[in-house]
């Protein structure tokens, strides 16, 4: 999910040399919360490409994670860079071209301490309420933003990174970050939500972007 709401990735106040305040991103170790470099978590990590529409891969619903290794856990490092580049508050496993059900998210506001959030397998068990999500974007949508109607309480079920169960009640900016990568995991985008009017006019757009650059090569 597009980061607008909270653009700033450097918390306040934290510890950090000049460097690493120019980078403008640090992380938590998820053990402790002791503030650690971002450049030094990920220097020599790859960057990985965000899929955007219309690549048909997004529309791919992914299939439960089984089991969890080593090259799992690199996954989820890189999802997690990835998200704090772009820069977003959420990001899910399909739009890098990983077909298992994963999603990395943070919400923390740039006065808080980053906050990662790691979910395997998710799946929302009950719902209730509506909340209408101003001016949602999306990074595998690019260029696009629109009001969207979520529901304002969710219970989601799955496993933390460690594969240990974990329940999340959400409400709020939380529960729409987590419906909207939810979606992904299941081949659905934001656009998908909207009026099919506006949904066309996005299609057009993205398709007369498309023959301009090819015309251009």
């Amino acid at each position: 999910m597009s980061g607008d709401r909270l653009r700033s990735m450097l918390p306040e106040g934290l510890p950090g040399n000049e460097s690493d305040r120019k980078t403008g991103l640090l992380l938590m170790t998820p053990l402790t919360g002791d503030p650690i470099c971002f450049d030094a978590c990920y220097a020599n990590m790859p960057n990985v490409k965000i899929l955007t529409y219309p690549d048909k891969f997004l529309l791919q619903p992914t299939a439960p994670l089984e089991n969890i290794d080593g090259q799992v856990q690199r996954m989820i490092d890189e999802m997690a860079k990835t998200m704090y580049l772009a820069p977003g508050i959420g990001l899910a496993s399909i739009q890098v071209g990983w077909d298992r059900s994963v999603l990395v998210y943070d919400i923390a506001s740039r006065d808080e301490r980053r906050d990662l959030h790691v979910l395997i397998n998710p799946r929302i068990v009950s719902s209730e309420g509506d909340i209408i999500s101003d001016n949602e974007g999306c990074l595998s949508v690019p260029d696009f933003r629109a009001d969207v109607k979520r529901s304002e309480r969710i219970l989601v079920e799955g496993l933390d990174r460690e594969g240990r169960p974990l329940r999340v009640e959400a409400e709020g900016l939380h529960a729409i970050v987590l419906q909207h990568e939810i979606d992904h995991l299941n081949g659905r985008l934001f656009i998908d939500r909207i009026s099919a009017l506006k949904r066309e006019l996005y299609k057009r757009r993205v398709r007369k972007a498309i023959r301009e650059n090819e015309a251009a090569v």
